[in-house]
């Protein structure tokens, strides 16, 4: 628990576990592979390995901080103390931003899924049903969100593994009653090559995939409120690389194995849909829907849950109103859960109202931020390092490899994929940029003009206390 902050530790160990392991499996992974594979071919695994790569190592250095010291506030906290409060309150703000945003979108995901099956509730109650219920169950305590993430991940987590584990049998053909006649490694290289569109595909598909990995992080937010915050942490960024390893590369490789890149039922009906329906499983279709649906609401859970405690955070560090440090007699931050949400339910609006307009800016703006809090965290552990071996040696229980050397190379591999968005046009990497730099500048700007105004009226108390002294 965070000393003094009033949250309680009412997460157990296997809700961290399964937060940690359910927080890398996104809906970006069912729903937006298919995209990838048709751009990159099989190479798309190469995508995937070199984003997996560069999580693994922004999760070690943010482990590095957060074994330390475990904050709700995480990353943002960290960036406060090693680069200024400007940085704690610019990514925090940010972060949260990204959060509210990723609610209106997953619940509308949520909500086609439903219309389909319950037609007789239109796409917009079902948004709203979703918003709520999960709202409620935030507001109920800590431990009712653990308890759901908990069943939620561990849907995901059976269902993917059931999948890697039926597609590498059919692969082998050994998998009885299916007559998998498209399934072969040779479907690796057989079609144009491992790498079809050449080599610069590879990064055209870093662009694809990298924001169905943000979320890695929550483990280290949800820690502040477990039982043993030091151990969650140790254990949910050791595990990190396997979890990263199976899940995302070895689910990637049993489709593209299934499957030729090139077959057209994967841009039909998705990658995992389209590896189903060649296994001749029926209701492929209607089993993946429910995985995304599971998947969809354990994003929307999580994500209100980990917008609410930035937002708390930065409340006690007042870079945001006193009320959202508050919490009622659960542990709960009401209020910083419930301006969550109210911004989510807006947003949720604002995709009824203006889909190809404000919230198509929304979505846009936010899209880059991921990234932006991965550099945050390299420039934060370079700082924090120095000062923990200053000043508290002892605590450096989990220790970035290499260092300084791979942080510097992957906040330089961080750079080089905003660096290569600007030039991305086809998928909208530049405008995503562009407008995620404008409100990191605007939130920056407030920061700045929010510290001169503090340092200004500290300077106008100082010489009235120096003459109430003599």
């Amino acid at each position: 628990m965070t000393p003094g902050s009033g949250l309680q530790a009412g997460l157990k160990n296997r809700h961290l576990s399964m937060i940690a392991i359910g927080g890398v499996i996104g809906a970006g992974l069912f729903v937006g592979s298919s995209s990838g594979i048709a751009t990159a071919g099989p190479g798309i695994l190469l995508s995937y390995a070199l984003v997996g790569t560069l999580v693994v190592l922004v999760m070690r250095m943010l482990g590095e901080m957060s074994a330390a010291n475990p904050t709700s506030g995480s990353f943002s906290a960290h960036a406060d103390r090693a680069l200024g409060r400007w940085a704690g309150f610019s990514i925090g703000w940010l972060y949260w931003f990204f959060w509210v945003v990723v609610l209106a979108v997953e619940a509308t995901a949520g909500a086609k899924i439903l219309e389909g099956w319950i037609p007789a509730v239109p796409q917009w109650g079902w948004a709203l049903i979703v918003m709520i219920v999960l709202t409620a169950t935030n507001l109920v305590s800590v431990g009712s969100y653990g308890e759901f993430e908990f069943w939620f991940a561990g849907i995901k987590v059976v269902a993917i593994g059931a999948f890697i584990v039926v597609g590498l049998l059919a692969v082998f053909g050994v998998l009885p009653g299916v007559d998998a006649e498209k399934a072969s490694f040779g479907n690796l290289t057989s079609h144009g090559g491992f790498l079809p569109h050449g080599p610069g595909a590879i990064l055209t598909g870093v662009l694809l995939v990298v924001f169905s990995f943000m979320g890695s992080e929550i483990a280290t937010l949800a820690a502040g409120e477990s039982e043993d915050p030091q151990r969650a942490v140790t254990k949910s960024t050791n595990s990190i690389i396997w979890r990263i390893g199976v899940f995302y590369l070895g689910s990637i490789l049993v489709v593209v194995s299934l499957l030729p890149w090139n077959d057209p039922s994967i841009a039909k009906d998705g990658s995992y849909v389209a590896a189903l329906n060649s296994l001749g499983i029926a209701h492929a279709g209607q089993i993946m829907n429910f995985i995304v649906l599971t998947s969809v609401l354990s994003c929307l859970n999580s994500g209100l849950y980990t917008a609410s405690r930035m937002a708390f955070s930065l409340g006690e560090r007042g870079d945001a109103p006193k009320a959202f440090a508050r919490v009622n007699s659960r542990g709960v931050p009401m209020a910083a859960i419930l301006a969550s949400v109210v911004f989510g339910f807006v947003a949720v609006f604002f995709n009824y109202l203006s889909p190809d307009k404000i919230f198509l800016f929304l979505v846009n703006s936010s899209g880059a931020v991921a990234l932006f809090v991965w550099l945050v965290i390299c420039f934060s552990q370079l700082r924090m390092r120095k000062i923990m071996q200053r000043e508290a040696p002892e605590k450096l229980i989990v220790k970035m490899w290499l260092y300084p050397y791979l942080t510097w190379a992957t906040a330089a591999m961080i750079v080089g994929v905003l660096v290569y968005m600007l030039f991305d046009t086809e998928h909208d990497g530049r405008e995503t940029v562009l407008l995620s730099l404008l409100v990191a500048a605007i939130v920056l700007g407030i920061a700045v003009v929010k510290e001169r105004l503090a340092a200004g009226r500290a300077a106008v108390e100082a010489p009235a206390d120096k003459v109430s002294v003599g």
